[in-house]
């Protein structure tokens, strides 16, 4: 599909810089395909659920993986850089996006430490060992494991997406705004947003309806924030972000999905892990590795049947995969309309619940 299908305008007054306060004050836009739409607040979430549905978590957890450092080459100390880690891929090494990347090489030594105080530069140092594409490179960190975890944790920043952070600095308020309540699997460069949400507050109303919860783990990468530079859908290539899906959890679900509840998953990227981890048909499976799974209408969903969601950035790959989920058109009323009545978009805006787009031949 042409990606300019998925282009929208969006005023700058539209983007929150900072989220609602308390975080369940947030406003939902709540999308049924074929019926109005209507708006409501984070705190009617439960009003739209059914007793024996499942509420489906990414507990990542977001590192401070923005690192500042200056490369060196030979003896000579040559310029400053800029990595956002986005992969694990061994105890020592993570793939990041660097800038400037044209100025790296394979074998150049790079010292890092907190921005511009210099006698803490080199208290986590690293060679480039791969140059990739799209300003991509594979790290080999002096460190390893908890050790690495813990220098990362000192000498890092928390990479605020660019929207936000072109318009003002991260600081101390972001460690917590940007996080979950219930994160605790460390390892996501981003935040997965729509789980910004939730407060104790509203998991008593949702316990108290009889909704179950379940955990998933996906590591959200840096490759969330890059655009779409393909004119068509077909010529992306999704990064891959590494996930987790427990037998347990697998099996809880099924169960759901067999009484006839209902998997609200919160979130794109629990949802690409459980459609990642199903199977044609609809039952879901243990899953631990990358998933590079890349959802644009006429993908058929296998296992999620509501989705809670932010607003996405157009000709994005977010944006795609909702309307894949309700319907192109659906999702382009729902955006004007969300424009139009001064809903906050992005990361630290509000939020929506879409209900899939069910074929005629198919039933929930």
């Amino acid at each position: 599909m042409r990606v300019d299908l998925f282009d929208f305008d969006l005023p700058e007054d539209n983007i929150a810089l900072r989220p609602a306060s308390p975080r369940d004050s947030a406003r939902l836009l709540v999308v049924r395909p074929g019926e109005p739409l209507s708006d409501h607040g984070v705190m009617d979430l439960p009003s739209f659920l059914r007793p024996g549905d499942a509420l489906v978590f990414n507990d990542t957890k977001v590192i401070p993986a923005q690192l500042e450092g200056l490369r060196r080459r030979g003896e000579d100390v040559v310029t400053a850089v800029s990595l956002t880690l986005h992969m694990r891929t061994a105890p020592d090494r993570w793939k990041a996006f660097a800038r400037p990347a044209k100025r790296l090489k394979p074998g150049d030594r790079i010292a890092f430490g907190h921005g511009s105080n210099a006698c803490l530069l080199g208290t986590l140092d690293a060679t480039i060992e791969e140059k990739g594409e799209a300003g991509e490179v594979t790290l080999r960190f002096d460190l390893s494991g908890p050790a690495l975890d813990e220098a990362i944790l000192a000498v890092g920043h928390i990479p605020l997406p660019p929207y936000i952070a072109s318009k003002r600095p991260e600081d101390a308020q972001d460690r917590t705004d940007y996080q979950t309540v219930y994160a605790r699997e460390e390892g996501a460069v981003a935040a997965p947003t729509a789980g910004l949400h939730f407060t104790d507050r509203l998991f008593a109303a949702l316990d108290t309806l009889g909704v179950e919860r379940h955990f998933v783990t996906l590591h959200v990468g840096a490759g969330t924030f890059l655009p779409m530079k393909a004119d068509d859908t077909e010529d992306h290539v999704m990064h891959e972000e590494v996930g987790y899906v427990s037998a347990d959890v697998a099996a809880r679900l099924n169960a759901v999905k067999a009484r006839g509840g209902r998997i609200v998953c919160v979130g794109t990227t629990s949802l690409r892990l459980i459609e990642s981890a199903s199977r044609e048909d609809g039952s879901i499976h243990p899953w631990s590795g990358p998933t590079g799974i890349f959802i644009t209408p006429g993908y058929r969903f296998r296992a999620v049947d509501v989705l809670m969601t932010n607003f996405h950035l157009p000709k994005s790959t977010l944006f795609m995969l909702v309307s894949a989920f309700s319907g192109l058109e659906t999702m382009r009323q729902a955006y004007a309309h969300a424009i139009d009545a001064g809903y906050r978009f992005y990361s630290y805006g509000d939020s929506s619940l879409l209900f899939r787009d069910i074929p005629r031949n198919e039933t929930v």
